[in-house]
């Protein structure tokens, strides 16, 4: 007999509304001994059908949505066809890209689901209980559906552990990659590294983001912060800048990013036109505003600085601060590109401490756009949360 959950009284407002997650709190009964990953039935406190889901014993997420069609059996077909809908999406919005997000977790309904696509190489995470007790279904699915036999794990995030799973890196089908993957983005070559790179080797999200900075980059003295292997930093010489300095704190990622540099011919540039430092960005502000530097368009994008919503208070002042240096140094006319993945940094807050740091840099500064990541990391309209990227396009006036 499947294995149920009912939910306190006043506690099913959430899933009738469609968000996919239930919490510790909200759960009244489990009927039954759901093991790990297994599907179960998800009733109101009056007995209504309210969803099938996958169960997570140890995650304050108890259990995450397959589905809210009574009617369906979640089974091996289910998930095939899960996922064949979503690399269809994909081939409509984004066709004709080396790196491409083809699964996105709850926005593909595939809670906990991650797999990217590097030409002909999937890297995947299974970042939930549910997905990893599907874990063997889902590859053979991939396999068949993208024609990619080489498949690699990168479950090794944060999100695994809280789900009570250990993290697993590995082949899951085919061969690991033999050296770093090539990939052309808009024009721009990168090397990608699926073992060892962060996330799944790349931050693919930044894809259309990288090609705004190109596009206002054209005689421009750019600095890029967090550079991690120059993604913007050759974005931005591919689209003419006259100079990009480039920081980040990782010693091995600016020794990837200069083999990107030569990668796209670049190699000839001299270090005032090209420059790759390493050294701890917050230091960094602070001494190139000492040295009375100024740059035309500035990049933030710097790593997630509340992994929790218990981190956002510490996280919202990294966040002023570094923007507050970073405003100093940006010239008249010039653009700042800033962006925030926390996750529990929500828009309208991100905004919120920018114009803060704005008001206490002493500078005039217009919104020209809100920036997010590319259609391939689409956000489920009931599942805000899936919106973790987030960023601002600001022009110095």
């Amino acid at each position: 007999m499947t294995a149920s959950l009912q939910l306190r009284s006043g506690k099913d407002r959430s899933l009738t509304r469609r968000h996919p997650w239930i919490y510790t709190g909200a759960i009244g009964a489990i009927r039954g001994q759901p093991k790990s990953g297994e599907t179960v039935r998800v009733h109101a406190a009056d007995g209504r059908f309210l969803a099938w889901a996958a169960f997570s014993p140890e995650s304050s997420i108890r259990a995450r949505v397959w589905s809210f069609d009574e009617a369906q059996t979640i089974d091996a077909d289910w998930i095939a066809q899960r996922l064949s809908q979503a690399i269809g999406r994909r081939s409509r919005f984004v066709a004709g890209q080396d790196a491409v997000r083809l699964v996105f977790g709850e926005a593909d309904g595939l809670p906990g689901l991650v797999v990217d696509r590097y030409r002909n190489q999937l890297v995947v995470q299974f970042l939930a209980a549910g997905v990893d007790a599907w874990r063997e279904v889902i590859v053979q699915a991939l396999i068949r559906l993208t024609g990619c036999t080489d498949v690699y794990e990168r479950s090794d995030a944060s999100a695994r552990q809280r789900e009570g799973l250990e993290s697993r890196e590995g082949v899951l089908a085919g061969q690991a990659p033999q050296a770093p993957i090539e990939i052309d983005e808009n024009g721009v070559r990168f090397a990608v590294d699926v073992l060892a790179g962060h996330k799944t080797g790349f931050y693919i999200d930044q894809r259309d983001n990288r090609a705004l900075v190109a596009a206002h980059a054209d005689g421009r003295r750019v600095l890029n912060c967090f550079c991690y292997t120059g993604g913007f930093s050759l974005a931005a010489l591919k689209g003419g800048a006259s100079g990009v300095l480039s920081i980040d704190s990782s010693g091995p990622a600016l020794q990837f990013a200069r083999s990107n540099q030569q990668l796209n011919g670049f190699g000839q540039l001299s270090a005032e036109q090209c420059d790759w430092s390493e050294d701890n960005v917050f230091d960094a502000l602070k001494r190139l505003a000492a040295e009375d530097r100024r740059f035309d368009l500035i990049v933030l994008d710097p790593p997630k600085f509340a992994p929790s919503a218990h981190h956002v208070e510490r996280a919202a002042r990294a966040y002023k601060e570094i923007n507050l240096k970073a405003l100093r140094l940006l010239e008249p006319g010039g653009l700042l590109f800033t962006f925030s993945c926390s996750g529990a940094i929500g828009v309208e807050l991100f905004q919120k401490i920018i114009a803060g740091a704005v008001f206490d840099a002493g500078v005039e500064m217009q919104m020209l756009r809100r920036l997010q990541a590319g259609d391939d990391h689409p956000m489920l309209m009931t599942h805000p949360e899936g919106e973790y990227l987030k960023g601002l396009m600001l022009l110095r006036v």
